[in-house]
């Protein structure tokens, strides 16, 4: 038995939990509110992007009004997150025209709802290096692509972030039936954390006729019982605080700095270490 594989630290979600499940539905569409109802049902949590310029596009997935939608994510529940002023095409205009579509759009929300939003999904996914390397100044943490993964990794790059699968992903049902039979705490080694990150549009669950695929997910996620489910930008600022843990030159003592309750595994112990404090790790 390699004893040194116990030293090593991981993170957990909150009470020690192992998975995180999070979703991001894009553009404000009338179909969100049906979405909003099945996530509220299963006790689930997502984030929606929206735009700030492109209220009542019936004609374009019958996106909602204004008051529609500040009615449909109003009560916090769900997070609110940036998709770009007008929903156009980062990658195809000059920098500073960019720039002011993410702090428009930002503006124009934050005061909409009355809370900072700091969360961004790329419209059409076009982004370019020179996009990234200014997010950070704008104050966004992170920019979700459409890129699957196809992986429960924590993500390292949350300004090209990859989510796992969008929900019409032919894989999509192999990967719920991965993640849910998955057991990061039970294995010797390499025990990370899971999450799952489904992304799409709701509008198509109404195109294709099959709401029923999220539905069953969402009852299937909510039943597993060891599944933290959370918002993106409350998953992102979670693995912030648990990043910031200064650990003791000898690994056996961790100060928490952040405001929050971080929680870390160690020798197969779970720790909660409160926001402001200290502990010592139990040798054994």
């Amino acid at each position: 038995m390699f004893r040194q594989m116990y030293e090593e630290k991981y993170m957990r979600f909150p009470q020690g939990r192992t998975k995180a499940f999070t979703l991001s539905y894009d553009d404000g569409v009338e179909a969100d509110k049906k979405l909003v109802a099945i996530l509220d049902k299963y006790g689930l949590k997502g984030t929606f992007n929206l735009n700030s310029l492109l209220w009542d596009c019936e004609n374009w997935h019958g996106r909602m009004d204004r008051q529609t939608t500040y009615e449909t994510f109003k009560g916090g529940v769900h997070e609110v997150a940036l998709h770009g002023a007008r929903h156009i095409f980062l990658d195809k205009v000059p920098l500073p025209e960019a720039v002011n579509e993410i702090v428009q759009n930002r503006v124009y929300l934050e005061d909409m709802f009355g809370r900072i939003v700091r969360g961004m999904a790329y419209a059409y996914n076009s982004y370019n290096d020179e996009v990234v390397s200014v997010l950070g100044s704008l104050g966004v943490t992170y920019a979700r692509t459409t890129e699957a993964s196809h992986s429960f990794a924590i993500p390292r790059d949350w300004l090209r972030l990859k989510p796992t699968c969008h929900h019409g992903d032919p894989k999509f049902e192999e990967l719920t039936d991965k993640f849910l039979s998955a057991r990061a705490d039970g294995e010797f080694k390499h025990r990370e954390p899971l999450l799952f990150y489904v992304w799409g549009h709701s509008y198509e669950f109404d195109d294709n006729g099959n709401w029923q695929v999220i539905e069953r997910a969402a009852e299937r996620i909510s039943e597993s019982g060891d599944v933290w489910f959370a918002t993106n930008g409350e998953i992102r600022e979670y693995v912030r605080a648990y990043e910031s843990l200064v650990f003791s030159m000898d690994g056996e003592r961790v100060f928490n700095p952040s405001y929050r309750t971080v929680w870390v595994e160690i020798r197969g112990n779970v720790y909660a270490v409160a926001a402001g404090k200290q502990i010592l790790f139990d040798k054994g």
